[in-house]
């Protein structure tokens, strides 16, 4: 079935990371019996010779690369101790990536396996997205990783899967209250039938829709009709734009529905335009509160 949920990538690039998304992956593997599949992205610290003056001695830029690796190793050697707490606290049963796959699960444990990827292989973390069946990465509002932004949109935008992004802190709950932004693109469908899997079990589902926010493509209505036909009942409702702008209207009727998590297209306009006139997209990633899924 297309909405099972059996591997779910962890990328993880800085030694708080995998705290701020430890509740959330928690919750996921155990609703979903899935594995959790742990990739450190290791920095490349010869990239910081591109940023080099060209008045800096080779000498300097050569003392610059070696500070830059000894803070990489140390960086690796902190999530590699966090990921061990993270094993023992919630008692997950590690795996080799090499064994992942090849034999089931048959004590429905919870799995987890760790792996290190060269950043100079430019593509291997999206590669790896494209067999997870969801990628989830912390939240940009509290990450001090500055690489965050750069892997939230390289697994947008060339995963071709769902994306989840943790809420600032630690939920109480997540996928209760199911919200569903809809706008009838490509991106919205995508959306939508990857939050299936909660929606199936939530108490309450809402679909929201706004004037502004829809393109050329089905009704709310119609999304609707199609949750009915997976025996999932659900509500419409129409926001306003809060301040001009239609994300920050989203999330404040997501708020008032009482949502524990938000569905949405990610970038019907360009993320060029929406960087510079903002968009919905960035005003959600600047202003939630909860659990977003987005797909591109």
């Amino acid at each position: 079935m297309f909405s099972e949920i059996k591997n779910i990538l962890l990328p993880v690039s800085h030694s708080d990371d995998l705290n701020t998304v430890a509740s959330v992956a928690l919750n996921f593997a155990q609703r979903f019996h899935a594995h959790l599949s742990t990739v450190i992205i290791e920095a490349d610290p010869s990239e910081i010779a591109a940023f080099a003056s060209e008045n800096v001695s080779a000498n300097l830029v050569s003392d610059i690369i070696d500070s830059a690796e000894s803070e990489a190793q140390e960086c690796i050697l902190k999530i590699r101790q966090n990921f061990n707490k993270f094993i023992t606290t919630h008692n997950v049963k590690y795996i080799p990536s090499s064994a992942v796959g090849r034999e089931r699960n048959q004590d429905d444990a919870i799995t987890i396996s760790l792996e290190a990827l060269d950043s100079s292989e430019e593509n291997a973390l999206t590669w790896h997205s494209r067999l997870a069946d969801m990628t989830l990465v912390p939240n940009l509002i509290t990450s001090s990783n500055p690489r965050s932004s750069e892997i939230l949109h390289a697994i947008l935008f060339d995963s071709g899967r769902p994306l989840l992004i943790a809420p600032p802190q630690t939920p109480q709950s997540i996928g209760n209250r199911v919200a569903i932004g809809w706008n009838g693109t490509a991106e919205a469908a995508l959306a939508l039938r990857s939050i299936l899997p909660w929606a199936k079990t939530a108490e309450a589902v809402q679909v929201f829709v706004n004037d502004e926010y829809q393109r050329s493509g089905p009704s709310g209505e119609s999304v609707i009709r199609y949750l009915q036909m997976h025996n999932i009942s659900a509500s419409l409702k129409t926001f306003g734009n809060v301040d001009g702008k239609v994300g920050i209207g989203l999330l404040r009727a997501a708020e008032e529905f009482g949502a524990d998590l938000l569905g949405m297209a990610a970038y019907s306009q360009s993320r060029l335009r929406q960087m510079f006139l903002g968009g919905v997209t960035r005003d959600i990633l600047e202003n939630m509160n909860m659990t977003v899924l987005m797909s591109r």
